[in-house]
Formats: structure tokens, sequence, C-alpha cells
């Protein structure tokens, strides 16, 4: 199976900066993307230009207007992202309200015509969520059961976030996917946030956690010898910004009702290969282990956030579908990656020299 481009809707603009989904998507079938994760924000977008009755009737009108606007452009939707702060929640009241925006969910995947819904590691307060790591697996499970009753059945991507409340480094997520051990519950390897918490440290004058090198060799080792590829249902790779100065109470990105890592990944994530633009961490090596390793093949999907995203200069959704092209091309390059070659040569030439 040929590796497949995909990128994050709202890594090409954010709608409240003035760039509509229509251009967003015209930019992606430009530069040769096959595939969009869609991030909820951009569904929503749509269904607040919409005057049915309800929120819900907008929102599904809305995925069957994604859904048309993808096809004519030749673009599958990979997954509808992110079903944040569900998973071991002290408020069961709460996590019983959670279920039943899921079951939602499970109306707007299938009319938007995706199967996956993306699971990112809780980072709701500490206090909001238990350290039973049972009950995490538990809920999981929960969801995992309702999805194996759809027809077809809804599967899920489970990420770690590097900043995450009680999930925040790759090897937990292996360990709750194994734990949660149902046929439709995988595994997201994304190189920043594998690399974001064992690797880089924002905070840091150098950028780096204490032995970060060493770290970050032994973790790899660690995946190359635990993870069953099977259970890797997409990837996503990007890079990030080394920042000049710490990112502490003082620097313009720090936010104090964020977690550092999170204020980071906000504002600083890099495509893959951009060196130019102060990418440091080391994703070659994770993508050499996921795709030559692992044998990975299939989705690959560039989940950029960066503060570029909500400039309103109409020229970003053309530069940010741009770059990324840039970086596949030099993605498959490295990793000798199987995919369709004539598209790779028109993905180049239609980038900028």
């Amino acid at each position: 199976m040929p590796c497949r481009l995909a990128i994050t809707s709202m890594s090409l603009g954010r709608g409240f900066a003035g760039h509509s989904f229509a251009h967003k998507l015209d930019m992606a079938q430009e530069y040769g993307y096959k595939g969009i994760e869609l991030f909820y924000e951009d569904l929503s977008d749509i269904a607040n230009l919409l005057n049915n009755k309800s929120t819900a009737e907008n929102e599904l009108q809305a995925a069957a207007i994604i859904r048309r606007m993808c096809e004519q452009r030749g673009l599958a939707i990979l997954c509808l992202q992110p079903f944040s702060g569900y998973e071991g929640l002290h408020d069961r009241k709460e996590h019983t309200k959670r279920l039943k925006q899921l079951k939602f969910w499970f109306q707007l995947a299938k009319i938007l015509g995706t199967d996956i819904v993306l699971i990112p590691s809780s980072f709701v307060p500490a206090p909001q969520i238990t350290e039973d790591r049972g009950l995490i697996i538990s809920d999981l499970q929960e969801v995992a059961d309702m999805g194996l009753q759809e027809n077809p059945p809804i599967r899920y991507v489970y990420e770690a976030l590097c900043w995450g409340t009680r999930v925040d480094h790759w090897e937990q997520s292996w360990e709750v996917v194994q734990a949660v051990d149902r046929p439709n519950f995988g595994l997201c390897l994304d190189t920043f946030n594998i690399a974001g918490r064992i690797y880089a440290d924002p905070t840091s004058p150098t950028g780096k956690t204490a032995n970060a090198e060493q770290a970050m060799k032994e973790s790899i080792s660690r995946l190359l010898s635990s993870v069953d590829v099977r259970k890797v249902f997409y990837v996503q790779v990007v890079d990030s910004e080394r920042l000049g100065e710490p990112l502490v109470d003082g620097h313009k990105f720090y936010n104090a009702e964020q977690p550092c890592r999170m204020s980071w990944s906000r504002n600083c994530r890099l495509f893959y290969g951009e060196d130019e633009r102060g990418a440091y961490l080391p994703v070659k090596e994770i993508s050499k282990a996921i795709f030559q390793g692992l044998g990975f093949e299939g989705w690959v999907s560039l989940e950029l956030f960066n503060r570029r995203m909500s400039d309103k200069d109409e020229d970003v959704p053309r530069e940010l579908a741009s770059r990324g092209a840039v970086s596949w091309a030099k993605l498959v390059h490295d990793m000798n990656l199987k995919v369709d070659r004539p598209q790779l040569q028109d993905m180049i030439s239609a980038s900028p020299q």
C-alpha cells in the first residue's frame, strides 16, 4: 500500500482569520494532498452560516456540504477530530454528556464518509481527571464498544499529547491501546508529540530535556521492539521551532492557563525538514523508526499548528499548502516511501521554487 498524504484542515489557515474552507480545500487539491483530517472547528464554522432550527441540524447539513466539497476535489476525509477531554473524568455526569456528544459525532462521521474519530489524551486540569489507569481504560473501552455497534463500525486513533494530564508519552498511549484491546481502537504516532515530551523542553534555555539524545534513542528502541504496526492506524509528521528564549512567564507565547508545551505546540510547529525556520526535533530518526523500522504504510498527515495560521494574509493557505508539499517531497526522499510518483512530481512542480 503506498503512503498517502493528508493535512489537518485547520493547518491551512483559521476560519476566524478569514480563510474559507473552500479556498483551503482548493489549495490542498492543487498541491497534491489526497485527504484531510477534518478539524471540528471548520465544520462548526460552516454550520454557523446555516439557518436550521437547531445547532445539530446545522452541523449535520454542514457535514453533507463538506463531504460534497471534498468529493468535488478528490479529497478523502481521513477522520473527524479532536474528541478531546473525555477519558477519566471524575464528574460522571459530564462523562455521560460526552458519550451523548460522541453518538452525534457518529452521525457526522457517517455523513462525512469517514470511519475514524481521533481521541487525543486528555489535558483537562489534574483535579478533574482520575489517576486511576483502570478507569481511563474502561472509559475508552466503552467508546470502542459503542463504535463496534455502528454499521460500518467507527474506529478510533488514540494519541498521546506531550502536555497530556495523565498520558503524555507515546509509550503510555501504546499501553492504553493494548489494554483497551479492541479491534477498532488503534494508535496515532505523531512525531511532534513523541519528541515534544521526550526530547524537547521549551522552558529550557537549550530547548531540550536532560539527556535528550539518549532518552530519544532509548524511546525509539522501545518503539521498534514493542509496537505492532497493525495497530497504527495513521501517522502525523511535523517538527517544531527551537525558541530563542525559554517559554516562561514574560515570553510572548506564554499563557498562564496552558501547559508550556501546549503553548509551544499551538504557535511553533513546523513542517518536516524546515531547518531554515528553526526546526530541531529528531523527526528524521523517529520517521525512520516508523516507516523503515516498523514498515508503516498508509495515511501520513501533516498536523501543523502555527501562529501563521491565524494571520489574515490571504496568501496563508497557499503558503502552508506549498510548504507542506515541499516537506512531503523531502520525507518521501529521505524515507524512500512508496508513493504515487506522478502525484509527487505534480506537487513538486506546483510548489514555488
